[in-house]
């Protein structure tokens, strides 16, 4: 299994459009969208995956096909911060891509962005990412109640953060994240 992590492209519309269909719960994530089709999701990935000053955004891809998605938004220079997030399609979950992606975008970001804390939260029923972020060495720092609104019901959220002091875990991608990104 060769996994890379790579800008986002429209070309991966069928595989975004694939991973929304098998994962039914990322339509909450992705912002309730209906991206079951590849228009749809080649529209999403014009309008939210891409770079700019203050974003940036990986498909996660196994053996070249978009799996996953892990991104930095929120950048903020005064005090070098960004905001961390993950998804990974169901089929593809439990075999650490999101963890090792994660510590990878941790990585650039302090190595080459020269940033110093990457923040990110979870629902507290979303077990599975606390381990994510747990695995990715972002500590858990507090829980933030009631902080997200999907349709009528409200979501408390874990928070963690990672410093660039802190020690790195062992699991990341970096030189294939480093031959396979533009930084702009």
């Amino acid at each position: 299994m060769n996994v890379t992590l790579s800008p986002w492209s429209t070309d991966d519309d069928e595989a975004l459009a694939a991973a929304v269909r098998d994962s039914p719960d990322l339509a909450v994530q992705l912002g309730d969208e209906a991206l079951g089709t590849p228009e749809a999701a080649r529209s999403y990935i014009e309008r939210y995956l891409g770079h700019d000053e203050g974003t940036i955004t990986f498909a996660i891809r196994v053996d070249g096909t978009a799996v996953g998605h892990v991104a930095l938004s929120h950048i903020e220079r005064r005090h070098d911060t960004a905001w961390a997030s993950y998804w990974v399609s169901a089929s593809r979950r439990g075999h650490g891509l999101a963890s090792r992606a994660l510590a990878t975008v941790a990585a650039y970001a302090f190595e080459t962005l020269g940033l110093f804390r990457l923040e990110l939260g979870h629902r507290v029923n979303n077990p599975a990412s606390c381990r994510v972020a747990s695995a990715a060495g972002f500590s858990a720092e507090g829980i933030q109640r009631a902080k997200l609104r999907y349709g009528s019901n409200r979501y408390h959220v874990e928070t963690h953060a990672r410093l660039a002091s802190d020690p790195a875990p062992a699991l990341a991608l970096v030189p294939l994240l480093r031959e396979a990104v533009p930084v702009r």
